[in-house]
């Protein structure tokens, strides 16, 4: 049964198997993106985060748990791709503002041993 997302944060996925241009459209344009440890900051910055994983690597993102709790979604997410470690299970962390995302903190909860 499909997670019954937040408008903003369903466009962030949607998005993020299509199109950099339509990703960073996702955020405020002062938005904060934290991924591994690095802090990202406005959309261009954002644009350039994912132009940079989509470089390195191919991978898809399968949301399978949403908690809403303290003015943040918490979406549990499957990775799977070409990145050691794969599949993996990630926390996203999202903020929101009016209808789209001011942060974003992505966590890596788990991986394979392969």
């Amino acid at each position: 049964m499909p997670l019954n997302l937040p408008k903003p944060i369903a466009a962030y996925f949607a998005a993020d198997a299509t199109s950099l241009e339509a990703v960073a459209n996702c955020f405020t344009a002062d938005a904060t993106l934290v991924d591994e440890g690095e802090t990202y900051r406005g959309r261009e910055t954002i644009r350039e985060w994912k132009r940079a994983a989509r470089a390195q690597y191919s991978f898809v993102v399968e949301p399978i748990a949403i908690k809403n709790e303290g003015g943040q979604s918490t979406i549990t997410a499957r990775l799977t791709g070409n990145f050691p470690g794969s599949p993996a299970t990630l926390h996203y962390r999202f903020t929101i503002d009016g209808d789209a995302i001011s942060r974003l903190e992505i966590v890596q909860l788990t991986h394979s041993s392969n």
